[in-house]
């Protein structure tokens, strides 16, 4: 993989991440009950795509 692609891979995963710890936030503090549920799981699924586009990055 050539390194603009890497670049790009990278900026990514920190974005996913990101996103993640927003919805994460949101989550706990502003809903209870299902929602909560589903947004942490959806956070989960983006911190883990995160970690993933990271991990290739870095290869």
């Amino acid at each position: 993989m050539d390194p603009m692609t890497k670049m790009w891979v990278s900026f990514l995963g920190i974005g996913l991440m990101a996103i993640a710890a927003v919805i994460i936030t949101i989550a706990r503090l502003k809903t209870k009950g299902f929602i909560r549920i589903i947004l942490s799981i959806v956070a989960f699924f983006c911190l883990l795509l995160g970690f993933i586009y990271g991990f290739f990055s870095i290869i």
